[in-house]
């Protein structure tokens, strides 16, 4: 180690991003729409209901994640396997733009590498499988490296949130050139597996650029309401950011309302943008079987 690394790794604080995942499991009925863009949609249109559907949502996403395993185990696994590309995409990103703008930090802890075992959690992956909500490990940096600390900070957390959307629109971009060019005909393995990567990654941008501890969003509300007149707000925003998240998370799973609608809206609205079609009739003709 260089001296100057050495100085650096004794002043290095605690700070890191880590992105918290959160699975669509609350979707909506839609109607027929008199044109389709997408051939492999038109077929499901008749399916207007979705995954957790069932009375007072007994129909959890352990339930469809078991039932899924059972009877089609390879878009299970193709589940599993998005989950852990989409995560680790967010990951990455932290670590290249930490990197970018002057600290090594997450270089030198092995974090700038597209290894999903490098930022896998297994603590949190479990539970975002099992129940719709987990976090990857944290990317650490020592903002005294950084060129502008401030603002910096801020660069390398939406760094996250937008190689989610980066990979939620080249996924769609591929889907719509694979059934356009009519390379793809019907549902097959691989437009399950991009589809997926379209929702996951845009629950993961909305859920993060939320701005309330420890989602990437905040770091945006930390620099923008810096000012000692605000010096209460951020504090409870520090302090009870966790718990308001904490508290979400359990009315979603003990309520019928759709708690995180202001992350399933938009997500399902971009996803129709990119895909032009219903996202969520889609959804419904990979899931509806169960």
């Amino acid at each position: 180690m260089h001296e100057g690394e050495e100085e650096m790794g004794r002043h290095e604080v605690a700070v890191g991003t880590k992105s918290v995942g959160f699975v669509p499991i609350v979707c909506s009925s839609v109607g027929r729409r008199k044109k389709r863009r997408i051939a492999i949609c038109r077929a499901g249109m008749t399916r207007t209901s979705m995954i957790v559907k069932k009375s007072k949502r007994s129909y959890t996403l352990l339930t469809m994640f078991l039932e899924l395993l059972s009877s089609n185990p390879v878009v299970a696994l193709a589940w599993v396997a998005a989950i852990l590309f989409s995560l680790t995409i967010h990951e990455f990103s932290h670590a290249l733009v930490s990197g970018w703008r002057g600290d090594r930090t997450a270089e030198r802890e092995g974090r700038l590498t597209l290894n999903p075992l490098a930022h896998l959690d297994i603590t949190g992956f479990i539970p975002i499988l099992l129940l719709g909500f987990g976090w990857a490990k944290p990317v650490p940096y020592n903002p005294y490296n950084l060129k502008n600390p401030k603002w910096d900070s801020v660069l390398i957390a939406l760094a996250g949130p937008v190689s989610n959307f980066l990979l939620a629109a080249l996924s769609a971009l591929a889907i719509r050139f694979l059934v356009g060019s009519q390379i793809v005909t019907s549902l097959n393995l691989l437009i399950v597996f991009l589809f997926l990567l379209i929702i996951l990654n845009l629950f993961l941008m909305f859920f993060n650029v939320v701005p309330i501890h420890p989602l990437d969003g905040s770091k945006l509300f930390f620099a923008l309401f810096d000012a000692p007149r605000y010096a209460r707000l951020r504090e409870f925003v520090a302090v009870r950011g966790p718990q308001v998240l904490l508290l979400l998370v359990i009315l979603s799973f003990v309520t019928r309302f759709d708690v995180f609608f202001f992350v399933s809206n938009p997500a399902f609205a971009t996803c129709d943008v990119l895909l032009g079609d219903s996202c969520s009739a889609f959804f419904g003709i990979v899931f509806g079987s169960l």
